[in-house]
């Protein structure tokens, strides 16, 4: 693990791992579940007034809901870091590429003798269409599901972008090696569902690991199998933002098949779920929070883009309640060793700080500040982003160009803040934020994050 910026930091992490590691309880059966696009404006749970998500919200009052979980603003990004447990900075080369020589949380549980399974979206061993400008330099170069530690998967945009086919309505996926494309009449989830319970019935005697990233509620806003047009085959894949709240509300509905399944198999009692997300909602998107009508903020570094819920639930394990530390996408690997009881692998090189004393309701200090480099380039579509270096505690966010933002209270909005007018509480902060970002823009750098360049595209050191 990286030299962390304040001393005590590490005697913290040893005393939280060897807290952990000491605990006889541990959950058998670990679900991930990642939804693909939606902010805490999404759910009742956390103030959201427009979607029906009563299986996510029984989750979150049965169970542990943290209010101060962040993502990046967009979904590679994000899934290289809860998958490596490591800043972007440090290993990203291309939007929708992890890179082939990483070490993932599946190929760390597979090596504490987990059953793995991953289901749902992967869109990370290609994605720049044949002719983008410097495609093929860049095409195939990520991981292939079968070598991201995984015993089986099923799995959307696997290969490449223009092969990718639909997510939903008659999808394609890659399953265990074979292709299937186009399946008539089919839903795409109901089928990453289907293939997650069928995992869990044959290894229920086992210890098994289970990541689910969604495809929903993302793009493209189309009819589900629950929404009237879907009667009319004509229409399944008839694009409106309309069907969003359809969307969400059909995530809910396979949680909530997740859930039964577990009972009928009868292992609810001992598997740990944790509900989070990749980014915030699609910025087309408007939703009523917490009495305001805001908009989706995918794709930008507002709140709206990087606050996501996450929710954890283990009967008999957690305890319901209110979680207000921070917890970012780097921390989950981490967390998972935890709970496997084991330390992360020896010669790992990870940023992620494990939150599993949280869940399990010990004592321990938590991180203060959670790290932000993000930079989609290079990627078909993605040229419209510059970059963005920030850092963030409760209270403020502390941009690398010296902007600074006050983000007190759960609500998701910010104000500019006038760094004339600043108080010595602020300015302290303001020092302590900056020190973070000059302590994490040091190696080891991925080639892309050493090319620094200002808002004109002009490099600079």
């Amino acid at each position: 693990m990286h030299k962390p910026l304040f001393t005590f930091f590490s005697v913290v992490i040893c005393y939280l791992c060897f807290q952990v590691h000491g605990s006889e309880e541990r959950p058998r059966h670990i679900l991930l579940i990642m939804a693909d696009d939606i902010g805490i404006e999404g759910f009742g749970c956390y103030g959201g007034e427009d979607y029906n998500t009563p299986n996510i919200d029984q989750l979150a009052s049965t169970g542990l809901r943290f209010t101060h979980a962040y993502a990046q603003p967009l979904c590679t990004p994000t899934r290289l870091e809860i998958m490596t447990g490591r800043e972007n900075h440090r290993n990203w080369k291309y939007f929708g590429v992890l890179p082939p020589e990483e070490k993932t949380f599946g190929h760390m549980m597979q090596g504490f003798g987990y059953k793995t399974c991953i289901a749902g979206k992967w869109q990370l061993q290609s994605y720049d269409p044949p002719e983008f400008p410097n495609a093929e330099q860049r095409r195939g170069s990520g991981m292939h599901p079968r070598d991201a530690g995984f015993d089986e998967y099923s799995l959307f945009h696997s290969l490449h972008t223009e092969d990718k086919g639909s997510r939903y309505a008659n999808p394609t996926f890659l399953r265990n090696g074979q292709l299937y494309e186009s399946l008539d009449g089919q839903y795409g989830e109901d089928l990453s569902v289907q293939f997650i319970l069928d995992f869990m019935k044959r290894h229920q005697e086992a210890s098994t690991f289970v990541y689910y990233p969604m495809a929903l509620p993302h793009w493209p806003m189309v009819p589900t199998p629950a929404s009237d047009t879907w009667k009319t085959p004509s229409k399944r894949l008839e694009e409106n933002t309309r069907y969003f709240p359809d969307m969400v509300e059909y995530m809910d509905q396979l949680i909530g098949r997740l859930l039964a399944g577990m009972d009928q198999l009868g292992i609810r009692d001992e598997t740990l779920i944790l509900f989070y997300s990749d980014n915030g909602t699609d910025r087309r998107i408007q939703s009523n929070f917490r009495g305001q009508r805001i908009n989706g903020g995918k794709n930008t570094t507002a709140q709206t883009g990087i606050r996501v819920p996450l929710i954890a639930h283990w009967k008999g394990g957690i305890r319901p309640g209110l979680q207000s530390e921070l917890v970012e996408a780097s921390d989950f690997l981490p967390t998972l060793a935890s709970l496997a009881g084991k330390p992360v692998p020896e010669g790992w090189q990870i940023d992620g700080v494990s939150f599993a004393h949280q869940l399990m309701g010990q004592k321990g200090t938590s991180r203060e500040w959670a790290f932000f480099w993000y930079d989609p380039r290079p990627g078909w579509d993605k040229d419209q982003f510059k970059r963005s270096i920030f850092a963030l505690d409760h209270q403020h966010k502390l941009f690398s160009d010296g902007r600074m933002y006050d983000i007190r209270g759960e609500g998701l909005c910010e104000r500019l803040m006038d760094l004339h007018q600043l108080t010595s509480e602020q300015r302290r902060a303001r020092c302590k934020l900056s020190a973070v970002i000059t302590h994490m823009m040091r190696e080891p750098m991925s080639q892309v994050a050493k090319v620094e360049v200002n808002a004109f595209g002009v490099p600079f050191n």
